[in-house]
């Protein structure tokens, strides 16, 4: 044992407190079981990054041809 403190973290999908080791196999996860359930969870698409739609034309170059269509 290195002595020194180990980290707790929350089971991301039970919310369970998991020590942060490298010998916790399915670490964040308290098990196979929330391992498998956040894998569904992905697969079936319910996670989902949030986006913003672009303008034509706007700041962001969302138009390539520009606001007037001359290119």
């Amino acid at each position: 044992m290195s002595g020194g403190k180990v980290t707790i973290v929350n089971c991301p999908t039970c919310g369970k407190p998991v020590e942060w080791r490298a010998d916790s196999t399915y670490r964040p996860f308290c098990s196979e079981r929330c391992k498998q359930i956040d894998l569904g969870a992905w697969a079936n698409e319910e996670y989902r990054v949030p986006a913003s739609e672009s303008e034509p034309g706007g700041a962001d170059g969302g138009d390539a041809m520009g606001a007037d269509g001359a290119g």
